[in-house]
């Protein structure tokens, strides 16, 4: 599949950046799930001087008027980017290939929490939210990979290069059908049990399940969302700042030729009318990138 823009991230700031973006006539796809932006639950009181209003309200609008010109909506959450020359090439968890000439980075910067005893003690001693970003530090190890969805399975099979076991934990294995058949194709363990505590001493040496099982372990990989914005950015070329933030100037265009970002991942104040407004800058600019490119 082809198109000229992809907005990766379904909320305030990937919906509008879609908008615009098509309304310049260029070919627009949104990777994510509406239904899973922090807007979705939120009511709206301070906008522009609106009415309240809910944020569900707000989003299907917006996605109603972005398909309207255009946009295509996959509904489907973001495996991996890869950068072929000036091109992208973007994989989602059903494995469709898409090939673009720009890429909105627009996924917001939620980071779901196990909230279990040592989650918090052992991160970055062993506890880590991002498999792109540390795969390469449990070589020949022993790690388990915890949350139901595809970029669970996503992050196990990438962590099956690297790590002498892997082990996916899980309440549900509920990955795309395509995910799951390339992970039961592996020697990955699936346990199905929860986590209830992380241990170990200066790093993490295992962790103990609801089942009573005690797994040994040399790290934990949290993966219980969509992709974040460190393992898409290092994807790109672009490394967030110390707060998990992507620079963009005020095209909103980041450092690597072709990504733009908007929204929560380039900083405070995380506010629905500096998501809109960047969001709008960002789809402008992407699409303005692929025409200069087509000429």
């Amino acid at each position: 599949m082809e198109f000229d823009v992809a907005v990766i991230g379904a909320g305030p700031a990937g919906l509008q950046a879609a908008l615009h973006a098509a309304r310049k006539k260029v070919k627009v796809c949104v990777l994510g799930k509406v239904n899973n932006s922090a807007l979705m639950k939120a009511e709206i009181e301070n906008y522009f001087g609106t009415e309240p209003k809910s944020g569900r309200e707000m989003l299907e609008i917006t996605a109603k008027a972005a398909a309207g010109f255009g946009a295509v909506l996959m509904e489907e959450d973001l495996l991996n980017i890869e950068m072929e020359g000036e091109a992208f090439k973007l994989k989602t968890e059903s494995l469709k290939e898409i090939t673009v000439k720009a890429v909105v980075l627009a996924p917001g910067i939620s980071r779901k929490k196990l909230n279990v005893e040592g989650e918090k003690e052992y991160h970055g001693l062993g506890v880590s939210y991002c498999a792109t970003c540390d795969c390469n530090f449990f070589k020949k190890k022993t790690v388990a990979v915890l949350g139901d969805a595809s970029m669970a399975a996503s992050a196990a099979l990438l962590l099956r290069e690297y790590a002498s076991k892997v082990y996916w934990v899980a309440k549900e294995f509920k990955a795309s059908p395509e995910l799951m058949a390339k992970v039961k194709a592996t020697d990955i363990e699936m346990v199905q049990a929860w986590p209830t505590k992380i241990h170990g001493d200066q790093v993490v040496r295992g962790m103990m399940l609801d089942n009573g099982r005690d797994l040994t372990l040399d790290g934990v990989f949290i993966e219980l969302g969509a992709k974040g914005v460190a393992d898409l950015a290092m994807e790109v070329n672009i490394f967030p700042d110390e707060n998990g933030y992507i620079a963009v100037n005020r095209h909103c265009a980041t450092d690597t030729p072709g990504v733009f970002a908007c929204g929560d991942v380039t900083g405070l104040p995380w506010q629905l009318a500096k998501a809109v407004g960047e969001g709008c800058v960002a789809g402008l600019s992407a699409a303005a990138y692929v025409k200069k490119e087509k000429e």
